[in-house]
């Protein structure tokens, strides 16, 4: 079997739902997030964009407005000290897959880092609230877009090698 350190990132990434309060180096988060925006998009148009949030207070303002979408009196972020949200322009056709594989090379290339991670999902309602859009006023990010994900990341409180298999019929051939 084939095997380099690119695959072994996407054989070994799982979602992490206990982190150190630690914060993150800026060297580290700057990483993921270039990584994040190396992500294939349709025709180029590179539709995302990310807002990065370290500031634990706007990070627990986050985490409130989210849990209130899920429903739950918990920290949906499962305390991890940096959130970074993919938003995506609706005018580019392609904007909700484009998101996602931003979302993917960020948790990629977090694992890559010894980084815990996981898609934490609502920012599409918290981006339609009021809350949402003050957020992009405040930041002068005019255009009409969509909240596709959350990757919250820090450093992991242990690191699971569990590994679910593989379903049966995952792949098809046509020779």
């Amino acid at each position: 079997m084939i095997m380099n350190e690119t695959l072994k990132t996407l054989e070994t990434r799982r979602s992490c739902r206990n982190f150190k309060p630690d914060m993150v180096e800026d060297e580290k988060i700057q990483a993921v997030m270039r990584a994040g925006t190396y992500a294939a998009t349709g025709m180029g148009k590179q539709s995302p964009i990310i807002i990065a949030v370290m500031n634990k207070k706007i990070r627990d303002t986050f985490s409130n407005e989210n849990a209130h979408f899920a429903g739950v009196n918990s920290d949906p972020f499962y305390g991890a000290p940096v959130i970074l949200i993919v938003l995506a322009d609706k005018s580019i056709p392609t904007y909700l897959y484009d998101g996602s594989l931003v979302m993917g090379n960020l948790m990629n290339s977090a694992t890559s880092l010894g980084l815990g991670n996981i898609w934490i999902h609502r920012a599409k309602e918290e981006f339609e609230s009021d809350f949402g859009k003050k957020i992009l006023s405040d930041l002068d990010i005019a255009g009409d877009y969509e909240g596709i994900g959350h990757c919250a990341i820090g450093y992991p409180t242990s690191v699971s090698d569990i590994v679910a298999d593989r379903k049966e019929n995952y792949i098809y051939y046509v020779k």
